[in-house]
């Protein structure tokens, strides 16, 4: 079917560190269009960096900054106790860390999108939300900040006037405020790459996604995320792919608003 209207799919990516592997970057990025790179904070290290650059660059797929908390142990899905203002310097050192060596690589940067903790503490905190946005518009104003919609870091983004770019998670439970679901929650992950494949379509051809607490959420998402650690992400970002095909929505970079 040929496609009528288009969608970014984006994963997290560069997620090892050192002699640890995780994910399966080779065999993922030629399913997206966007890769979310880990910055050294929750994993990643210059050398994996690099070579996530490089992989993304040759499949043709948009590079983001994936700014954590520095938690390396937890994996920046604990959240620590942080100032805005060290929120804000964490954030700018490692969002201009990966666009000075997507540089270097002959590509550029394309977005950023804050990871794990980091994330859901400025989903309710504005403090937080105000100082991933403000990093963000300071290391280049150009640059488009991927959210989760009807959070602090979507109004604190639109606020300081940088560009917003709306996602949704296929496989992770929402509950129906639009936060995601905690790890701890049973059913929280999705790991059917068919009922992610489902829940897909209905967010991009239908503006909602069922909660697990009940209801739905609307959303109307400009990009789709598949987190790289999913032990299926390979299996679901295809399954995603030929579902959405066959809805007649194909899979394209997001225009930079």
């Amino acid at each position: 079917m040929t496609p009528t209207r288009f969608i970014d799919l984006n994963a997290d990516a560069g997620e090892s560190f050192g002699a640890w592997t995780l994910g399966d970057d080779a065999a993922l990025f030629p399913l997206l269009s966007s890769v979310n790179v880990a910055c050294g904070f929750h994993a990643g290290d210059p050398r994996t960096i690099h070579a996530t650059i490089a992989l993304a660059a040759s499949h043709g797929v948009g590079i983001g900054a994936h700014p954590s908390y520095p938690d390396l142990a937890g994996f920046g899905r604990r959240v620590l106790e942080a100032t805005p203002e060290q929120v804000y310097a964490d954030v700018l050192y490692q969002v201009s860390a990966v666009s000075g060596m997507a540089r270097a690589a002959g590509t550029a940067l394309r977005h950023v999108k804050a990871h794990g903790a980091l994330s859901t503490h400025a989903w309710t905190h504005a403090p937080t939300a105000h100082a991933i946005a403000q990093a963000t518009r300071d290391a280049d104003p150009a640059l488009p900040l991927v959210v989760l919609p009807a959070t602090h870091l979507e109004t604190e983004a639109r606020a300081l006037g940088v560009p917003v770019v709306l996602e949704t998670f296929p496989e992770r439970a929402y509950l129906r405020d639009g936060r995601l679901a905690p790890r701890s929650m049973p059913g929280s992950s999705i790991h059917d790459p068919q009922e992610a494949a489902r829940r897909a379509v209905t967010m991009v051809t239908q503006g909602h996604v069922e909660a697990i607490d009940g209801g739905v959420f609307e959303c109307r998402p400009d990009t789709l995320c598949i987190h790289g650690d999913n032990p299926n992400a390979v299996e679901i970002a295809r399954a995603i792919r030929e579902a959405l095909a066959g809805v007649g929505v194909g899979i394209r970079p997001f225009a930079v608003p």
